[in-house]
C-alpha cells in the first residue's frame, strides 16, 4: 500500500493580490517539501497557481541560497564573503547601531529599508518596526508601488476603491484600467471571464497592448500618463447626454455642480482626444458604453484600476479622478459594480500592536523610500545616512535613477546590513548578510488586497541551513541592545493574536480557524460597501468637490495633470528624448523576485524592447536587433522586439532584472527618475523620457 504523505497549509506571501493558499507536501523521512499545489478548496483561488509559485520548492531549495550570517571580505559590490557565526553578526550589528546612536549624527543615521517581498502582517511589519521605532532609527516612507492610488482614492472616496471581488460576475461592462490583470490578478481575470461567458464586456485601457489587453473585447490604447483626461472626457459626455444617476449624485455625493463646469468647459472630447491620443469616436463611444451599461449589457460597469496608471507625476490626481466615474453613474449601487483597486482596507489588522508607533521619538525624521538615491548622497534634511538594514527589498535592482543608487551603496563609510534569501544585487554590497526563510520555513498571517479571506501559513519544514524569519532576527538584535523584553519576548503566535483584534470584520475568526484554511470576513456575499453611500470622507459622501484639497491649496476638483516628462509639455526634453518608456513587469518574475530561479529566467527570455514599426524604421532597427535605450541619467542594452503591441512614440521594456543577468550590468531603472507624484509620494517609472538607437 502506498503511504500517504502528510500535507500543511501555506499561503502565498509574494506582492500580488490573489494570496493563493498553498498545500505543502511533506516527508517525513527527510523533512523536506516534495510537492507544492494549489489549495483546492480556496474560495477565491481554486487551487491554481502561477507559474513562478507553482515551481516555488525551486526557489526554496535553490542552489544559491544563503544559508549561514556572512561578512565581507571583498570590495563592496564584488559580493565576496565569510561565513561568520550569528552571534558574531548580531553583535557586530548591534556594536555599530550603539556607536552611530552614541554620536553627534545620532540614531536617525541609521535607516531600515523594507517593502513587500513577504506581504504576511509578521514578517512584513511587526518586531522589526518596533524595534527601530525603540532604536530611534529615521522612519521610512514605504512608497515605492501603491501610494499615490491609495492618496487619491482618499481624496474622493476616504478608503480604497474596493467591491466584493467574487461579484464582479454580475459586473456587465468590465474595464481592466491600468492592469494587465490576466497576469497579476489571475484569478480575478477568471472571474472576468467568467462574466463574460454570462454577456459582459472586457475593456482594456492601457499605453501598452499586454496580454490582458489582447484578450479583451477591446483594446483602448491611452498615451501614457493622460488617464485622467480621458476619464474627464467621459464625464463631458455623461453630463452632456444626462447618462446619470441624479439620485445617487444628489443623495450621496457632493460637488457636482462645479465638476460638471469644468468638464463641460474645459474637456471636451477633441481637446481630451488630443491629450490621449485617443479619436473623438473612440471617446465617446466608450463613454456610450460605460453609461449606458445597464441598457446595453444589462448589468453594471465595473473599473479594475491598477497600480500602472498612477506611476507617473499626475499619477494621484488620475486615480482620485477614475473612482469619481461609478458615482456618476450610480454603479457603487450594485454588487460586482463600481470600482476595484485593493481590498486591503477592509481587513482592520491592529497595526498599533503589531508595530507600536508609541515607541518613535518626537521629532523623528521620515525618509521616502523613492529617495534612496538622495538619501544615500547626504542630499536630504537631516543627518547622513551612515547604516542601512535592508530587508523584503532589493534596492539595487528595484530603486529609480539605479547608477545613484549603486553609487551610494558603494559608500566605504556606509554600513549595510541585508537579510535575504539570495545574494541580491543589493547583498553584494552588504557589509553583513543574513539568511532569511521562505515561506514554508515560518509562520504568517495574510490577509489579501485581491480578496476578503484571512489566512494563516504554517511552516512546513525546518528553516534550512541557519536561515531566521525577521521576527527572530530583530528579537536577537533588541536582545543584544539591552531593549524591554515585554516588547520583544513575544511569539510569532502571539503576534497574530493580537493583530486579530474583535472588530466586526474578525468577530468570531480564532487564529485556529485560519490556521485549518483560508476564513473569510464578516462580511455579506455581494458585499457593496458604498451602495448608500456612507462614505468614510468628511462629508460622508463621495466627494467630487473636496474641501480638503481646498485647503491643502490644491485643486479641489478632478483635473488632468501631464507626467513630468510629457512630450506634449516638455518638447525641450522631447527634442533628445522623444519616447515614453514603459517597464511593466515580466509575467515569469514578480518585480525582482524569482528573477535568479532559471526556469523562470529562461522563461521571460532576456531584456526587450518593444517598439512600433514607425520608431523602429526611423531608427534604422530592425526586430531582433541590439538597441541602447538612454536618456541623461543612464541608458541599458535590449532586444528590439518591433510591432504592433505599443503605439508610435511609446516604447516598452519588461522588468525588472537582476542586473547580474542584463547585457550591460544594469536595467531599465538606470533611466528612471526619483520625481515623486502629486498625491502620495510615490514612484514615476512610468514618466521617463528617453531615446532608442541601434547598438
Amino acid at each position: 500500500m502506498v503511504r500517504e504523505l502528510p500535507t500543511v497549509r501555506a499561503v502565498c506571501p509574494h506582492d500580488c493580490p490573489d494570496t493563493c493558499g498553498l498545500v505543502v507536501t511533506v516527508d517525513p523521512a527527510s523533512g523536506k517539501a516534495v510537492k507544492l499545489r494549489g489549495d483546492a478548496e480556496h474560495p477565491f483561488t481554486h487551487g491554481f497557481l502561477c507559474q513562478k509559485v507553482a515551481n516555488y520548492l525551486d526557489r526554496v531549495y535553490h542552489p544559491g541560497r544563503v544559508l549561514h550570517p556572512m561578512r565581507r571580505v571583498g570590495r563592496k559590490g564584488e559580493g565576496r564573503f565569510e561565513r561568520v557565526s550569528w552571534a558574531e553578526a548580531i553583535r557586530t550589528i548591534a556594536d555599530r547601531f550603539r556607536d552611530i546612536a552614541g554620536s553627534a549624527d545620532g540614531p536617525q543615521a541609521v535607516l531600515p529599508y523594507s517593502y513587500a517581498g513577504t506581504m504576511g502582517k509578521l514578517m512584513y511589519g511587526s518586531l522589526d518596526r518596533r524595534f527601530f521605532h525603540r532604536y530611534g532609527a529615521s522612519l521610512l516612507d514605504r512608497t515605492i508601488c501603491a501610494t499615490a492610488g491609495a492618496a487619491g482614492c482618499d481624496v474622493t472616496l476616504g478608503t480604497r476603491a474596493m467591491i466584493d471581488p467574487e461579484a464582479a460576475v454580475n459586473a456587465r461592462y468590465i474595464v481592466n484600467w491600468g492592469s494587465n490583470t490576466a497576469v497579476t490578478n489571475t484569478h480575478f481575470w477568471r472571474i472576468e471571464h467568467e462574466a463574460r461567458k454570462r454577456g459582459a464586456r472586457i475593456v482594456t485601457i492601457d499605453p501598452y497592448r499586454s496580454p490582458t489587453a489582447a484578450k479583451s473585447d477591446w483594446w483602448i490604447p491611452v498615451r501614457p500618463g493622460t488617464d485622467a483626461a480621458l476619464a474627464l472626457g467621459v464625464m463631458h459626455v455623461l453630463f452632456r447626454e444626462g447618462w446619470l444617476d441624479r439620485d445617487y449624485l444628489d443623495n450621496h455625493c457632493v460637488g457636482v455642480e462645479p465638476l460638471r463646469d469644468r468638464v463641460m468647459s474645459e474637456y471636451s472630447p477633441a481637446r481630451v482626444a488630443g491629450i490621449t491620443g485617443l479619436s473623438v469616436n473612440e471617446i465617446e463611444q466608450f463613454a456610450r458604453e460605460y453609461g449606458w451599461a445597464q441598457n446595453l449589457f444589462g448589468g453594471p460597469a465595473l473599473i479594475r484600476l491598477n497600480y500602472g496608471l498612477q506611476r507617473h507625476g499626475g499619477g494621484g490626481i488620475a486615480v482620485r479622478t477614475v473612482v469619481c466615474l461609478p458615482a456618476l453613474t450610480g454603479d457603487w449601487r450594485h454588487g460586482g459594480g463600481g470600482a476595484l483597486l485593493s481590498t486591503s482596507k477592509a481587513y482592520p489588522f491592529d497595526d498599533t500592536f503589531l508595530t507600536r508607533p508609541d515607541l518613535i521619538p518626537r521629532g523623528t525624521r521620515t525618509i521616502n523610500m523613492t529617495s534612496l538615491a538622495e538619501a544615500l548622497h547626504g542630499e536630504l534634511p537631516g543627518p547622513p545616512v551612515r547604516a542601512l538594514f535592508v530587508y523584503n527589498s532589493n534596492p539595487a535592482a528595484v530603486n529609480p535613477d539605479q547608477s545613484r543608487v549603486l553609487s551610494g551603496l558603494r559608500r566605504d563609510d556606509l554600513f549595510t546590513v541585508v537579510h535575504d534569501q539570495f545574494q541580491t544585487d543589493t547583498a553584494d554590497y552588504a557589509d553583513i548578510l543574513l539568511p532569511a526563510t521562505t515561506q514554508l520555513e515560518h509562520f504568517d498571517l495574510h490577509g489579501s488586497y485581491g480578496h476578503l479571506y484571512v489566512q494563516s501559513s504554517n511552516a512546513a519544514v525546518a528553516p534550512l541551513g541557519e536561515a531566521k524569519p525577521n521576527t527572530e532576527v530583530f528579537r536577537l538584535l533588541a536582545r543584544e541592545m539591552g531593549y524591554e523584553p515585554e516588547l520583544f519576548d513575544i511569539t510569532d503566535e502571539e503576534l497574530a493574536r493580537g493583530a486579530l483584534s474583535s472588530v466586526r470584520e474578525f468577530e468570531g475568526i480564532t487564529l485556529e480557524d485560519t490556521r485549518r484554511g483560508p476564513v473569510r470576513l464578516n462580511l455579506p456575499a455581494g458585499w457593496a460597501p458604498f451602495a448608500e453611500g456612507k462614505f468614510p470622507t468628511p462629508s460622508g459622501k463621495c466627494e467630487l468637490y473636496s474641501e480638503r484639497e481646498a485647503r491643502a491649496g490644491r485643486d479641489p476638483l478632478p483635473h488632468y495633470r501631464p507626467p513630468h516628462e510629457d512630450p506634449q509639455t516638455r518638447p525641450d526634453l522631447a527634442a533628445d528624448y522623444p519616447l515614453q518608456l514603459l517597464t511593466p513587469p515580466v509575467p515569469a518574475f514578480l518585480n525582482s523576485t524569482f528573477v535568479n530561479v532559471d526556469k523562470q529566467r529562461n522563461s521571460a527570455g532576456g531584456v526587450t524592447l518593444e517598439i512600433h514599426p514607425k520608431d523602429a524604421a526611423a531608427r534604422g532597427i530592425a526586430d531582433g536587433a541590439a538597441v541602447s535605450v538612454f536618456n541623461a541619467r543612464g541608458r541599458f542594452r535590449a532586444t528590439a522586439s518591433v510591432g504592433g503591441t505599443v503605439k508610435p512614440g511609446v516604447v516598452v521594456s519588461l522588468g525588472i532584472w537582476w542586473n547580474r543577468y542584463t547585457p550591460d550590468g544594469v536595467n531599465g531603472n538606470t533611466t528612471t527618475s526619483t520625481a515623486l507624484t502629486d498625491l502620495g509620494g510615490g514612484a514615476t517609472f512610468f514618466d521617463n523620457l528617453v531615446q532608442v538607437e541601434r547598438v
